[in-house]
Protein backbone atom coordinates (compact mmCIF):
# COMPACT_ATOMS: atom_id res chain seq x y z
CA UNK A 1 0.00 0.00 0.00
CA UNK A 2 1.18 3.50 -0.80
CA UNK A 3 0.93 6.77 1.10
CA UNK A 4 -2.46 7.67 -0.39
CA UNK A 5 -3.64 4.64 -2.37
CA UNK A 6 -4.71 1.58 -0.39
CA UNK A 7 -6.27 -1.69 -1.53
CA UNK A 8 -9.24 0.14 -3.01
CA UNK A 9 -8.08 3.54 -4.18
CA UNK A 10 -7.37 6.85 -2.46
CA UNK A 11 -9.79 7.09 0.48
CA UNK A 12 -10.27 9.49 3.37
CA UNK A 13 -12.58 11.99 5.01
CA UNK A 14 -13.68 14.62 2.52
CA UNK A 15 -11.72 17.88 2.86
CA UNK A 16 -9.70 16.43 5.75
CA UNK A 17 -7.27 13.86 4.36
CA UNK A 18 -8.82 13.66 0.90
CA UNK A 19 -9.16 17.19 -0.47
CA UNK A 20 -10.20 18.90 -3.69
CA UNK A 21 -6.52 19.72 -4.23
CA UNK A 22 -5.73 15.99 -4.13
CA UNK A 23 -8.49 15.29 -6.65
CA UNK A 24 -7.31 18.07 -8.95
CA UNK A 25 -3.76 16.72 -8.97
CA UNK A 26 -4.97 13.14 -9.55
CA UNK A 27 -6.89 14.46 -12.55
CA UNK A 28 -3.90 16.48 -13.78
CA UNK A 29 -1.64 13.44 -13.65
CA UNK A 30 -4.09 10.99 -15.26
CA UNK A 31 -4.89 13.38 -18.10
CA UNK A 32 -1.17 13.77 -18.77
CA UNK A 33 -0.20 10.11 -18.28
CA UNK A 34 -2.86 8.63 -20.54
CA UNK A 35 -2.57 11.47 -23.07
CA UNK A 36 1.13 11.34 -23.88
CA UNK A 37 0.63 10.21 -27.48
CA UNK A 38 -3.06 11.04 -28.07
CA UNK A 39 -5.93 12.96 -26.49
CA UNK A 40 -6.99 10.84 -23.51
CA UNK A 41 -10.63 9.79 -23.11
CA UNK A 42 -11.51 9.19 -19.47
CA UNK A 43 -14.87 8.22 -17.96
CA UNK A 44 -16.05 9.18 -14.45
CA UNK A 45 -18.81 7.81 -12.23
CA UNK A 46 -19.80 8.75 -8.70
CA UNK A 47 -21.96 7.60 -5.81
CA UNK A 48 -24.55 9.67 -3.92
CA UNK A 49 -22.33 11.27 -1.27
CA UNK A 50 -22.65 15.03 -0.99
CA UNK A 51 -18.91 15.42 -1.56
CA UNK A 52 -18.95 13.30 -4.74
CA UNK A 53 -20.02 16.30 -6.80
CA UNK A 54 -17.19 18.37 -5.35
CA UNK A 55 -14.59 15.74 -6.22
CA UNK A 56 -16.12 15.18 -9.65
CA UNK A 57 -15.69 18.85 -10.53
CA UNK A 58 -12.12 18.88 -9.17
CA UNK A 59 -11.15 15.80 -11.15
CA UNK A 60 -12.74 17.21 -14.31
CA UNK A 61 -10.82 20.47 -13.87
CA UNK A 62 -7.51 18.61 -13.53
CA UNK A 63 -8.20 16.21 -16.40
CA UNK A 64 -9.35 18.84 -18.90
CA UNK A 65 -6.49 21.17 -17.90
CA UNK A 66 -4.13 18.35 -18.91
CA UNK A 67 -5.96 17.93 -22.22
CA UNK A 68 -8.18 14.91 -21.52
CA UNK A 69 -11.78 14.63 -22.69
CA UNK A 70 -13.99 13.56 -19.79
CA UNK A 71 -17.22 11.54 -20.06
CA UNK A 72 -19.61 11.73 -17.10
CA UNK A 73 -21.74 8.73 -16.14
CA UNK A 74 -23.14 10.67 -13.14
CA UNK A 75 -24.49 8.53 -10.25
CA UNK A 76 -23.64 4.96 -11.13
CA UNK A 77 -21.95 1.86 -9.72
CA UNK A 78 -18.26 1.02 -9.61
CA UNK A 79 -18.66 -2.07 -11.85
CA UNK A 80 -20.52 0.00 -14.44
CA UNK A 81 -17.46 2.24 -14.78
CA UNK A 82 -15.29 -0.84 -15.32
CA UNK A 83 -17.77 -2.19 -17.89
CA UNK A 84 -17.90 1.06 -19.87
CA UNK A 85 -14.10 1.30 -19.98
CA UNK A 86 -13.77 -2.25 -21.33
CA UNK A 87 -16.53 -2.11 -23.88
CA UNK A 88 -16.16 1.43 -25.20
CA UNK A 89 -12.41 1.86 -25.46
CA UNK A 90 -11.67 4.45 -22.76
CA UNK A 91 -8.08 4.97 -21.66
CA UNK A 92 -9.03 4.78 -18.01
CA UNK A 93 -11.90 5.40 -15.64
CA UNK A 94 -12.49 6.92 -12.23
CA UNK A 95 -15.12 6.07 -9.62
CA UNK A 96 -15.74 8.57 -6.84
CA UNK A 97 -16.84 6.54 -3.83
CA UNK A 98 -15.82 5.31 -0.40
CA UNK A 99 -17.86 2.11 -0.85
CA UNK A 100 -19.31 1.02 2.50
CA UNK A 101 -17.81 3.91 4.52
CA UNK A 102 -20.01 6.65 6.06
CA UNK A 103 -21.08 9.62 3.95
CA UNK A 104 -18.38 12.00 5.21
CA UNK A 105 -15.67 9.77 3.72
CA UNK A 106 -15.01 9.57 0.01
CA UNK A 107 -12.55 7.97 -2.34
CA UNK A 108 -11.03 7.98 -5.81
CA UNK A 109 -10.84 4.57 -7.47
CA UNK A 110 -8.91 4.45 -10.73
CA UNK A 111 -9.21 1.74 -13.39
CA UNK A 112 -6.89 1.09 -16.31
CA UNK A 113 -7.96 0.62 -19.93
CA UNK A 114 -8.85 -3.03 -19.24
CA UNK A 115 -11.33 -2.06 -16.53
CA UNK A 116 -9.02 -3.40 -13.79
CA UNK A 117 -7.78 -1.57 -10.70
CA UNK A 118 -4.87 0.70 -11.60
CA UNK A 119 -1.38 -0.78 -11.38
CA UNK A 120 0.59 -0.04 -8.21
CA UNK A 121 3.50 1.51 -10.09
CA UNK A 122 1.20 4.09 -11.68
CA UNK A 123 -0.34 4.83 -8.27
CA UNK A 124 3.18 5.49 -7.00
CA UNK A 125 3.73 8.01 -9.80
CA UNK A 126 0.48 9.78 -8.87
CA UNK A 127 1.55 9.95 -5.22
CA UNK A 128 4.94 11.40 -6.17
CA UNK A 129 3.20 14.08 -8.24
CA UNK A 130 0.80 14.93 -5.41
CA UNK A 131 3.72 15.44 -3.02
CA UNK A 132 5.92 17.28 -5.49
CA UNK A 133 6.55 20.98 -4.88
CA UNK A 134 7.23 21.50 -8.57
CA UNK A 135 4.52 21.05 -11.22
CA UNK A 136 6.17 19.53 -14.27
CA UNK A 137 2.96 18.72 -16.14
CA UNK A 138 2.11 21.27 -18.82
CA UNK A 139 -1.24 23.09 -18.83
CA UNK A 140 -3.02 22.77 -22.16
CA UNK A 141 -4.21 25.88 -23.98
CA UNK A 142 -6.63 26.78 -26.77
CA UNK A 143 -8.05 23.79 -28.65
CA UNK A 144 -5.85 21.37 -26.65
CA UNK A 145 -7.90 21.93 -23.48
CA UNK A 146 -10.15 18.94 -22.86
CA UNK A 147 -13.94 18.88 -23.01
CA UNK A 148 -16.65 17.40 -20.81
CA UNK A 149 -19.38 15.14 -22.22
CA UNK A 150 -22.64 13.98 -20.60
CA UNK A 151 -22.40 10.21 -20.96
CA UNK A 152 -25.42 8.79 -19.12
CA UNK A 153 -25.88 6.54 -22.15
CA UNK A 154 -22.90 4.51 -20.94
CA UNK A 155 -24.71 3.65 -17.72
CA UNK A 156 -27.81 2.75 -19.73
CA UNK A 157 -25.80 0.35 -21.87
CA UNK A 158 -24.53 -1.32 -18.71
CA UNK A 159 -28.11 -1.69 -17.49
CA UNK A 160 -29.02 -3.30 -20.82
CA UNK A 161 -26.09 -5.68 -20.46
CA UNK A 162 -27.21 -6.80 -17.01
CA UNK A 163 -30.74 -7.44 -18.28
CA UNK A 164 -29.34 -9.52 -21.15
CA UNK A 165 -27.63 -11.90 -18.71
CA UNK A 166 -30.90 -13.27 -17.28
CA UNK A 167 -31.44 -16.88 -18.35
CA UNK A 168 -35.20 -16.74 -17.71
CA UNK A 169 -37.88 -14.38 -16.50
CA UNK A 170 -38.18 -13.51 -12.80
CA UNK A 171 -41.96 -13.52 -13.19
CA UNK A 172 -43.69 -14.58 -9.97
CA UNK A 173 -40.65 -13.91 -7.77
CA UNK A 174 -40.91 -11.34 -4.98
CA UNK A 175 -37.51 -9.73 -4.54
CA UNK A 176 -36.41 -7.21 -1.92
CA UNK A 177 -33.56 -4.78 -2.65
CA UNK A 178 -31.68 -2.69 -0.11
CA UNK A 179 -30.01 -0.04 -2.25
CA UNK A 180 -27.97 1.49 0.62
CA UNK A 181 -29.11 4.96 -0.51
CA UNK A 182 -26.19 4.71 -2.90
CA UNK A 183 -25.17 3.92 -6.46
CA UNK A 184 -27.61 1.04 -6.89
CA UNK A 185 -30.53 3.51 -6.77
CA UNK A 186 -29.82 4.43 -10.38
CA UNK A 187 -29.68 0.83 -11.65
CA UNK A 188 -30.94 -2.13 -9.62
CA UNK A 189 -34.73 -1.77 -9.47
CA UNK A 190 -34.95 -1.04 -13.19
CA UNK A 191 -33.01 -4.23 -13.94
CA UNK A 192 -35.17 -6.47 -11.74
CA UNK A 193 -38.39 -4.88 -12.99
CA UNK A 194 -37.32 -5.38 -16.60
CA UNK A 195 -36.66 -9.09 -15.99
CA UNK A 196 -40.14 -9.49 -14.51
CA UNK A 197 -39.67 -9.56 -10.74
CA UNK A 198 -42.09 -8.02 -8.27
CA UNK A 199 -39.51 -5.67 -6.76
CA UNK A 200 -39.65 -4.16 -3.27
CA UNK A 201 -37.14 -1.49 -2.29
CA UNK A 202 -35.65 -0.01 0.88
CA UNK A 203 -32.70 2.35 1.14
CA UNK A 204 -33.74 3.99 -2.11
CA UNK A 205 -33.95 7.67 -1.20
CA UNK A 206 -30.43 9.14 -1.15
CA UNK A 207 -30.04 12.65 0.26
CA UNK A 208 -26.26 12.98 0.15
CA UNK A 209 -25.75 12.10 3.81
CA UNK A 210 -27.62 8.81 4.31
CA UNK A 211 -25.55 6.48 2.12
CA UNK A 212 -24.85 3.23 4.08
CA UNK A 213 -26.57 4.68 7.17
CA UNK A 214 -28.28 1.72 8.88
CA UNK A 215 -28.81 0.14 5.48
CA UNK A 216 -27.03 -1.81 2.79
CA UNK A 217 -24.71 -4.79 3.02
CA UNK A 218 -23.09 -3.63 6.28
CA UNK A 219 -26.45 -3.24 8.09
CA UNK A 220 -28.63 -6.22 7.22
CA UNK A 221 -31.28 -6.20 9.98
CA UNK A 222 -33.79 -4.01 8.13
CA UNK A 223 -33.62 -6.16 5.01
CA UNK A 224 -34.03 -9.35 7.06
CA UNK A 225 -37.19 -7.93 8.63
CA UNK A 226 -38.36 -6.57 5.28
CA UNK A 227 -38.10 -10.01 3.65
CA UNK A 228 -40.05 -11.67 6.46
CA UNK A 229 -42.71 -8.95 6.78
CA UNK A 230 -43.44 -8.99 3.04
CA UNK A 231 -43.03 -12.76 2.59
CA UNK A 232 -40.43 -12.25 -0.10
CA UNK A 233 -38.59 -15.04 -1.91
CA UNK A 234 -35.20 -13.37 -1.49
CA UNK A 235 -33.53 -10.09 -0.58
CA UNK A 236 -30.33 -8.49 -1.84
CA UNK A 237 -28.30 -5.75 -0.14
CA UNK A 238 -25.65 -3.67 -1.87
CA UNK A 239 -23.03 -1.29 -0.50
CA UNK A 240 -22.60 2.38 -1.38
CA UNK A 241 -21.04 1.84 -4.80
CA UNK A 242 -22.83 -1.47 -5.51
CA UNK A 243 -19.75 -3.64 -5.99
CA UNK A 244 -20.82 -5.85 -3.08
CA UNK A 245 -23.88 -8.02 -2.58
CA UNK A 246 -25.12 -9.98 0.40
CA UNK A 247 -28.41 -11.85 0.34
CA UNK A 248 -31.22 -12.78 2.71
CA UNK A 249 -33.06 -16.07 2.22
CA UNK A 250 -36.80 -16.57 2.51
CA UNK A 251 -36.42 -17.33 6.24
CA UNK A 252 -34.61 -14.06 6.97
CA UNK A 253 -31.13 -15.59 7.25
CA UNK A 254 -28.08 -13.74 5.91
CA UNK A 255 -26.29 -15.36 2.98
CA UNK A 256 -22.80 -13.87 2.98
CA UNK A 257 -20.12 -13.90 0.30
CA UNK A 258 -18.82 -17.31 1.35
CA UNK A 259 -22.23 -18.91 0.95
CA UNK A 260 -22.77 -17.09 -2.34
CA UNK A 261 -19.49 -18.51 -3.67
CA UNK A 262 -20.54 -21.98 -2.52
CA UNK A 263 -23.96 -21.77 -4.16
CA UNK A 264 -22.59 -20.45 -7.44
CA UNK A 265 -19.57 -22.77 -7.59
CA UNK A 266 -21.68 -25.91 -7.11
CA UNK A 267 -24.07 -24.73 -9.83
CA UNK A 268 -21.22 -23.83 -12.18
CA UNK A 269 -19.42 -27.12 -11.59
CA UNK A 270 -22.56 -29.06 -12.49
CA UNK A 271 -22.62 -27.19 -15.82
CA UNK A 272 -18.86 -27.45 -16.48
CA UNK A 273 -18.55 -23.67 -16.14
CA UNK A 274 -16.24 -23.64 -13.12
CA UNK A 275 -12.85 -23.16 -14.77
CA UNK A 276 -10.13 -25.40 -13.30
CA UNK A 277 -12.73 -26.60 -10.77
CA UNK A 278 -11.37 -23.84 -8.52
CA UNK A 279 -12.72 -20.89 -6.54
CA UNK A 280 -10.47 -17.99 -5.52
CA UNK A 281 -11.14 -16.85 -1.94
CA UNK A 282 -9.37 -14.57 0.53
CA UNK A 283 -7.87 -15.28 3.93
CA UNK A 284 -11.13 -14.05 5.49
CA UNK A 285 -13.26 -16.92 4.17
CA UNK A 286 -14.76 -19.25 6.74
CA UNK A 287 -13.38 -22.69 7.57
CA UNK A 288 -16.88 -24.05 7.03
CA UNK A 289 -16.76 -22.96 3.38
CA UNK A 290 -13.57 -24.92 2.78
CA UNK A 291 -15.00 -28.01 4.42
CA UNK A 292 -18.07 -27.72 2.17
CA UNK A 293 -15.82 -27.33 -0.89
CA UNK A 294 -13.93 -30.46 0.14
CA UNK A 295 -17.18 -32.44 0.33
CA UNK A 296 -18.16 -31.27 -3.17
CA UNK A 297 -14.70 -31.90 -4.62
CA UNK A 298 -14.15 -28.23 -5.43
CA UNK A 299 -10.64 -26.79 -5.20
CA UNK A 300 -9.85 -23.39 -3.73
CA UNK A 301 -7.00 -20.93 -3.32
CA UNK A 302 -6.54 -17.96 -0.97
CA UNK A 303 -5.35 -14.42 -1.58
CA UNK A 304 -4.92 -11.42 0.67
CA UNK A 305 -8.04 -9.30 1.30
CA UNK A 306 -9.26 -7.19 -1.63
CA UNK A 307 -11.16 -8.07 -4.79
CA UNK A 308 -8.23 -6.52 -6.67
CA UNK A 309 -6.04 -9.41 -5.50
CA UNK A 310 -8.76 -11.97 -6.10
CA UNK A 311 -9.08 -10.86 -9.72
CA UNK A 312 -5.31 -10.78 -10.24
CA UNK A 313 -5.16 -14.44 -9.19
CA UNK A 314 -8.15 -15.33 -11.37
CA UNK A 315 -6.64 -13.59 -14.37
CA UNK A 316 -3.20 -15.15 -13.90
CA UNK A 317 -4.57 -18.69 -13.55
CA UNK A 318 -7.68 -18.68 -15.71
CA UNK A 319 -10.20 -19.11 -12.89
CA UNK A 320 -13.84 -18.12 -13.44
CA UNK A 321 -15.18 -17.50 -9.92
CA UNK A 322 -13.75 -15.75 -6.90
CA UNK A 323 -14.65 -13.35 -4.16
CA UNK A 324 -14.75 -12.22 -0.59
CA UNK A 325 -16.87 -13.02 2.42
CA UNK A 326 -17.90 -9.34 2.46
CA UNK A 327 -19.78 -9.75 -0.82
CA UNK A 328 -17.32 -8.80 -3.56
CA UNK A 329 -17.96 -11.65 -6.00
CA UNK A 330 -16.25 -11.78 -9.40
CA UNK A 331 -17.53 -13.75 -12.38
CA UNK A 332 -14.60 -13.33 -14.78
CA UNK A 333 -16.72 -14.23 -17.82
CA UNK A 334 -18.69 -11.04 -17.22
CA UNK A 335 -16.62 -8.63 -15.11
CA UNK A 336 -13.14 -7.67 -13.90
CA UNK A 337 -14.27 -6.46 -10.49
CA UNK A 338 -16.85 -7.27 -7.83
CA UNK A 339 -20.37 -6.45 -9.08
CA UNK A 340 -23.21 -6.55 -6.57
CA UNK A 341 -26.10 -6.38 -9.02
CA UNK A 342 -24.54 -8.97 -11.33
CA UNK A 343 -24.06 -11.22 -8.29
CA UNK A 344 -27.74 -10.95 -7.35
CA UNK A 345 -28.73 -11.87 -10.91
CA UNK A 346 -26.48 -14.92 -10.75
CA UNK A 347 -28.07 -16.01 -7.48
CA UNK A 348 -31.49 -15.64 -9.08
CA UNK A 349 -30.28 -17.81 -11.97
CA UNK A 350 -29.21 -20.58 -9.60
CA UNK A 351 -32.51 -20.44 -7.72
CA UNK A 352 -34.62 -20.53 -10.89
CA UNK A 353 -32.62 -23.14 -12.80
CA UNK A 354 -32.32 -25.36 -9.71
CA UNK A 355 -35.96 -24.82 -8.72
CA UNK A 356 -34.79 -24.36 -5.13
CA UNK A 357 -35.04 -21.76 -2.42
CA UNK A 358 -31.94 -19.94 -1.27
CA UNK A 359 -32.00 -21.72 2.09
CA UNK A 360 -32.10 -25.12 0.36
CA UNK A 361 -29.11 -24.26 -1.82
CA UNK A 362 -26.78 -23.68 1.13
CA UNK A 363 -28.21 -26.12 3.70
CA UNK A 364 -25.15 -28.39 3.52
CA UNK A 365 -22.72 -25.70 4.67
CA UNK A 366 -21.89 -25.40 8.36
CA UNK A 367 -20.40 -21.98 8.93
CA UNK A 368 -18.14 -21.66 11.98
CA UNK A 369 -18.92 -18.81 14.37
CA UNK A 370 -16.77 -15.84 13.47
CA UNK A 371 -16.20 -12.45 15.10
CA UNK A 372 -14.48 -9.48 13.49
CA UNK A 373 -13.61 -6.31 15.40
CA UNK A 374 -11.94 -3.19 13.99
CA UNK A 375 -9.56 -1.35 16.31
CA UNK A 376 -8.42 2.21 15.59
CA UNK A 377 -4.68 2.41 16.20
CA UNK A 378 -1.91 4.99 16.04
CA UNK A 379 0.31 2.94 13.73
CA UNK A 380 -0.85 -0.25 12.01
CA UNK A 381 2.67 -1.48 11.26
CA UNK A 382 3.74 -0.98 14.87
CA UNK A 383 0.98 -3.32 16.03
CA UNK A 384 2.04 -6.04 13.59
CA UNK A 385 5.68 -5.61 14.62
CA UNK A 386 4.97 -5.81 18.36
CA UNK A 387 6.51 -9.08 19.54
CA UNK A 388 4.39 -9.18 22.71
CA UNK A 389 1.19 -9.08 20.66
CA UNK A 390 2.51 -11.67 18.20
CA UNK A 391 3.39 -14.05 21.06
CA UNK A 392 -0.03 -13.53 22.67
CA UNK A 393 -1.80 -14.38 19.38
CA UNK A 394 0.33 -17.51 18.96
CA UNK A 395 -0.69 -18.80 22.39
CA UNK A 396 -4.37 -18.18 21.69
CA UNK A 397 -4.08 -19.94 18.31
CA UNK A 398 -2.55 -22.97 19.95
CA UNK A 399 -5.43 -23.04 22.41
CA UNK A 400 -8.03 -22.99 19.61
CA UNK A 401 -6.36 -25.88 17.80
CA UNK A 402 -7.65 -27.22 14.47
CA UNK A 403 -11.24 -26.12 15.19
CA UNK A 404 -10.45 -22.43 15.11
CA UNK A 405 -8.17 -19.74 13.77
CA UNK A 406 -7.13 -16.12 14.34
CA UNK A 407 -6.45 -13.47 11.74
CA UNK A 408 -5.06 -10.03 12.62
CA UNK A 409 -4.45 -7.72 9.68
CA UNK A 410 -4.14 -4.09 8.68
CA UNK A 411 -7.07 -2.42 6.93
CA UNK A 412 -6.16 -1.26 3.46
CA UNK A 413 -8.52 1.72 3.59
CA UNK A 414 -8.72 2.89 7.22
CA UNK A 415 -6.36 3.49 10.21
CA UNK A 416 -7.47 0.27 11.89
CA UNK A 417 -6.34 -3.22 12.73
CA UNK A 418 -8.95 -5.91 12.08
CA UNK A 419 -9.03 -8.74 14.60
CA UNK A 420 -10.91 -11.87 13.57
CA UNK A 421 -11.44 -15.20 15.31
CA UNK A 422 -13.24 -18.39 14.26
CA UNK A 423 -14.05 -21.04 16.82
CA UNK A 424 -16.54 -23.71 17.83
CA UNK A 425 -18.74 -21.26 19.73
CA UNK A 426 -19.63 -17.57 19.70
CA UNK A 427 -18.43 -17.32 23.29
CA UNK A 428 -14.98 -18.63 22.40
CA UNK A 429 -14.76 -16.21 19.45
CA UNK A 430 -15.57 -13.27 21.72
CA UNK A 431 -13.17 -14.40 24.42
CA UNK A 432 -10.36 -14.69 21.87
CA UNK A 433 -10.99 -11.36 20.13
CA UNK A 434 -11.42 -9.51 23.43
CA UNK A 435 -8.12 -10.89 24.67
CA UNK A 436 -6.26 -9.65 21.58
CA UNK A 437 -7.94 -6.23 21.67
CA UNK A 438 -7.05 -5.91 25.36
CA UNK A 439 -3.43 -6.72 24.56
CA UNK A 440 -3.33 -4.06 21.80
CA UNK A 441 -4.72 -1.52 24.29
CA UNK A 442 -2.32 -2.61 27.02
CA UNK A 443 0.62 -2.11 24.67
CA UNK A 444 -0.43 1.50 24.06
CA UNK A 445 -1.45 1.23 20.41
CA UNK A 446 -5.03 2.49 20.71
CA UNK A 447 -5.74 5.76 18.94
CA UNK A 448 -6.91 8.61 21.20
CA UNK A 449 -6.21 6.75 24.43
Amino acid sequence: MGKYFGTDGFRGEANVNLTVEHAFKVGRFLGYYFGKDHKANIVIGKDTRRSSYMFEYSLVAGLTASGADVYLLHVTSTPSVSYVIRTEGFDCGIMISASHNPFYDNGIKVFNGNGCKLEADVEELIEAYIDSNEDTIPLMTREKIGKTVDYAIGRNRYIGYLISLATRSFQGKKVGLDLANGSATSIAKGVFDAIGAKTYVIGGEPDGTNINRNCGSTHMKDLQKFVLDNKLDVGFAYDGDADRCLAVDENGNIIDGDLIMYICSVYMKERNDLANNTVVTTIMSNMGLYQAFDRKGINYVQTTVGDKYVYENMQANGHSLGGEQSGHIIFSKHATTGDGILTSLKIMEVMLESKATLSELCKDVRIFPQLLVSVKVKDKKAVNDDAMITEHIAKLSEKLGKDGRILVRESGTEPVIRVMAEARTDELCKETVDSIVDKIRERGHFLNE
